[in-house]
């Protein structure tokens, strides 16, 4: 094998490992999320598969002729690529947002894939190797092909591949190449031809690939999406409920835009009641089923609002399934909302709404003081700003966020239920911050209350430079 086509075939095993790498998150989100923990699950599991594969190739092609190790190699890899999607609907569905969950679940889908694949590097630099001379030149030119392809594969993949294609057709795409690249090799390596037993393999693997169904009605940039039609016992529709990866976010009644069915956006509406009469300047960061600004404009008309999304593809679901109608007073702004605050005005707004979520968590970048102070300049005098986020039951995330924001309003409270039951649960919490006093607000009893002030005292200051929302909310 020439050193070029050696380069070649390292180039394009270790982008395709790459490209696996990073469409796992996308098919492991609808079980156990978008947080560090997952993504720390997948970066050291498909490392630890590298390893394990160079280590193992570099035995196989000592003990064993690399001509006929390296085209199967690869076309067992590109099956085991194949087998990853119904592997992680079959398990997905048992487990919970655990560190430990996230990693059983890509072990068991992508440890071996990655490590078969990258068992062939190692094989093609003993096939390379034509002399001790040239061994610095041979491996350190593998070397660099296998890193250059994983960066090809890598901004493909997150730049190109997720915006346009859905992850299974990407996986599918990921194994016919592999298995393609293998024929090819074993071919031009021995002249080996595919045979009828070899085909039927491939063929029966594409199809397990094929036939399992996927829970997502819509796979966007950033979520697996599905649509619940909820009805009443008549099999009349009486809402819709939207469901991002493993959570339920929204509720929409397309009759009755004041009809609230989950608790922390009854507490969103209990806000805006609370607020002085007549229209508002709203901000929210986060859109998903846009349940508190279809409230808001109900409720409050005339007002004034700008919706923040990251997500294009929810902005184009929203008014399809969801009867969002978009206006000159309703704006979407496509981005992420901490990259847009310094563009608005000062003293611009009278409410912002944080209710942007990754995973169970908040994004950390909207979290921090620096953040706190931007949206405290946005805010007019009695302006409030109100954050949705997800706790467990000590409240170290809120106690973290209250004390950040401290930091730069004058008055801050939280809405909480009325009694915390000490369990590993997880909850939603209301934060609330302004340069002027809350508020009074009238609260179901079964909802939660307003307790002013900061009661825990001793939360953690969160900053750009220190942040750790997953740890706290764990």
């Amino acid at each position: 094998m020439s050193q070029r086509a050696a380069q070649a075939l390292v180039f394009a095993t270790s982008g395709l490992v790459l490209v696996l790498e990073i469409v796992a998150g996308r098919l492991v989100a609808p079980y156990v999320g978008i947080s560090l923990e997952s993504f720390t699950a997948i970066i050291g599991t498909v490392l630890a598969g590298i390893a394990a594969g160079a280590a193992a190739g570099g035995v196989l092609a000592d003990r064993h002729d690399p001509t006929r190790l390296i085209g199967p190699t690869i076309i067992v890899g590109g099956v085991l690529s194949w087998f990853s999607v119904p592997i992680v609907r079959a398990i997905g569905p048992m487990l919970n947002t655990s560190a430990g969950s996230s990693v059983l679940l890509v072990a068991a889908a992508f440890l071996l894939p990655a490590a078969i694949v990258s068992a062939v590097s190692p094989m093609v630099a003993k096939l390379t190797l034509d002399s001790v001379d040239d061994t610095g030149t041979v491996v350190g030119g593998l070397s660099a092909a296998g890193t250059i392809g994983a960066l090809a594969g890598t901004f493909l993949t997150g730049f190109v591949l997720v915006s346009v294609l859905s992850v299974t057709v990407i996986v599918f795409l990921i194994g016919a190449l592999l298995v393609g690249i293998g024929v090819a090799v074993s071919f031009a390596l021995r002249g080996d031809r595919p045979t009828l037993p070899g085909t039927a393999v491939v063929a029966v693997a594409a199809l397990g690939l094929l036939s399992s169904s996927g829970i997502c009605d819509h796979e966007t940039t950033y979520y697996c999406v599905r649509i619940e039609v909820e009805t009443a016992a008549d099999g009349t529709e009486q809402g819709r409920s939207l469901w991002l990866d493993q959570l339920r976010h929204g509720f929409v009644d397309l009759d009755d835009p004041t009809n609230l069915d989950i608790r922390y956006v009854r507490l969103l509406a209990d806000i805006v009641d609370g607020m002085p009469d007549g229209s508002l300047d709203a901000a929210h960061i986060g859109g998903a089923a846009f349940t508190v600004p279809r409230y808001v404009e109900a409720t409050r008309p005339g007002s004034d609002q700008l919706v923040f999304e990251i997500d294009p593809e929810l902005v184009d679901i929203a008014p399809a399934e969801l009867g969002l109608e978009l206006t000159d007073r309703l704006r979407v702004k496509v981005g992420d909302a901490r990259l847009a605050i310094g563009d608005l005005d000062t003293d611009s707004y009278d409410l912002v709404i944080g209710d942007a979520f990754g995973s169970e968590a908040v994004p950390w970048h909207l979290t921090t003081v620096e953040v706190a102070t931007e949206l405290d300049r946005v805010l007019r005098d009695d302006g409030i700003y109100a954050v949705n986020l997800i706790d467990g039951p000590q409240g170290r995330f809120g106690a973290a966020l209250l004390a950040t924001l401290s930091e730069a309003f004058d008055h801050v409270g939280v809405i909480q239920p009325s009694s915390v039951v000490e369990s590993s649960d997880r909850f939603n919490r209301i934060v609330l911050a302004s340069d002027s006093p809350l508020p009074s607000l009238t609260i179901d009893a079964a909802d939660g209350e307003l307790v002013l002030g900061d009661p825990w005292g001793d939360g953690q200051l969160l900053t750009d430079n220190f942040a750790p929302v997953d740890q706290l909310i764990g």
